[in-house]
């Protein structure tokens, strides 16, 4: 019994481990811009948006990737996700952070 257990811990590792791990893309929200404000991502990877700000509190709004986070001066906000659809998809700022918010946006480009 003991070693069937055994042999199902090690099978479950396995897949576990073949599982790679996700790719960190850090972006930077400063007044009034993204940076990098074009990112491309390949369908189905896995990745973690790493949103930071030194400046106010900013936000990250992909609607149609079904993305929102909330970016705070000396926090990082983390964002997984798979891309499951190729496009262009807009981001923007949702937090009105002074004069030029409005142009703080940037573009995920996901290709097949």
């Amino acid at each position: 019994m003991k070693r069937r257990a055994f042999l199902a811990l090690l099978v479950a590792s396995a897949a576990w481990a073949d599982e790679p791990a996700p790719r960190v893309i850090p972006i930077s929200a400063r007044k009034f811009e993204f940076s990098p404000a074009e990112l491309e991502l390949k369908l189905g990877e896995p990745v973690v948006l790493e949103l930071t700000t030194e400046d106010v509190h900013m936000g990250f709004d992909a609607p149609a990737l079904g993305l929102h986070a909330d970016i705070l001066p000396g926090r990082v906000a983390r964002v997984p996700f798979t891309p499951d659809k190729p496009g262009s998809f807009e981001f923007a700022c949702d937090v009105f952070c002074g004069s030029g918010h409005e142009e703080m946006s940037g573009v995920i480009k996901v290709r097949s």
